[in-house]
């Protein structure tokens, strides 16, 4: 299977800028997968096609302040630092612009409260760096780093809460689990009470989730690895869901990856570690049976990942029909439900 079977048609203008507010005001793609029958409708009607008993799946991981800008101290060349993985307490994976000033033993400063010093390069092209500070890296953090946008969103973000979900808890994502951007407090206590149940994971978006695929074939593909956590609590729901023949619907492509990642047997494993699982067409799904998702880039694994839930052909006549019907594409744009 070619990544090129994956490339579609998408006019600039559909690249959504702007997020849509109130977040359940987007629109909303139904897809049936056996059928590949397609409805038009607007995300708070998403009520409508949930049923009691079922369970919504979403990743509560929190964005963090993860680009900081930094020059060399010996000579005051900038150099760019995007946070991707902590390794340990004051170690970090990252990735670094330009990585040609990024050797073993260059230090960054980021100011008088911050520096890091690279301690060594990774197999995908980035870096592992030590901080050296004063006082809690959060903190300092939350004051020197930029959020990160996508590199298509050319608008500037006036409310930096708007590129988090309204459940984001768990600091540590370099971008937003962006499925979950369309709902409200409002529209998940309504789905509470019709009996809908409402569960968590984490999964710390990182390379993984959005690196290109460099190559033609898309099963040389590697995936970078990333972290997740399973609660008791939500295992606990998605199998006993699972046992009453429910829906276990998951809200993005991270949620789904953790749950094919924590549930291979067919049950969903408590637990933390990391996951490099690659989902494309002819996977076997073991516990999702449903998501919500959003409008992909082409060739990413993302869309990949979506045409094997849905298969690759329903993906792309729904895809087609996105873009004559107008709908907003990728990160703040619209969104798909396949059920």
């Amino acid at each position: 299977m070619l990544v090129s079977d994956f490339a579609y048609y998408l006019p600039e203008e559909l690249i959504a800028q702007h997020p849509v507010e109130p977040r359940d005001q987007s629109r909303l793609l139904l897809l049936d997968r056996q059928t590949g029958r397609i409805e038009h409708k607007q995300f708070f009607n998403l009520p409508q096609f949930l049923q009691p008993g079922d369970t919504l799946v979403f990743n509560d991981t929190r964005v963090i302040p993860a680009r900081l800008l930094g020059v060399k101290p010996e000579t005051g060349g900038k150099i760019e630092v995007f946070l991707l993985n902590r390794t340990t307490k004051d170690e970090w994976e990252v990735l670094v612009k330009p990585g040609k000033r990024a050797k073993p033993g260059t230090v960054i400063e980021f100011g008088s409260a911050l520096r890091c010093e690279v301690v060594s390069a990774t197999e995908f092209g980035g870096r592992i760096v030590r901080f050296d500070y004063q006082g809690i890296f959060e903190e300092i953090l939350d004051v020197l780093g930029e959020t990160p946008l996508p590199p298509y969103i050319k608008a500037r973000l006036t409310d930096k809460e708007r590129y988090q979900t309204v459940y984001a808890r768990e600091r540590g994502s370099a971008a937003a689990p962006t499925a979950g951007l369309h709902f409200t407090r409002g529209l998940m206590e309504k789905l509470r009470a019709m009996g809908v149940n409402l569960a968590f994971v984490t999964l710390h978006v990182g390379l993984g989730t959005f690196r290109p695929v460099a190559v033609e074939n898309i099963t040389d593909h590697v995936m970078h690895k990333e972290y997740y956590s399973v609660p008791a609590a939500t295992a606990m729901v998605v199998n006993n869901t699972l046992a009453a023949g429910n829906r276990v619907i998951a809200v993005g492509t991270t949620a789904v990856r953790t749950l094919e990642t924590a549930g291979g047997n067919g049950r969903l494993e408590p637990g933390s570690g990391w996951t490099e699982i690659f989902i494309y067409p002819g996977y076997k799904f073991n516990i999702v049976k449903a998501m919500i998702t959003n409008f992909h880039l082409p060739q990413s694994t993302l869309l990949m990942l979506i045409s094997a839930l849905a298969g690759r052909e329903n993906i792309f006549n729904a895809y087609r029909e996105a873009v004559d019907k107008r709908y907003r594409f990728f990160s703040f744009g619209d969104a798909m439900f396949i059920i």
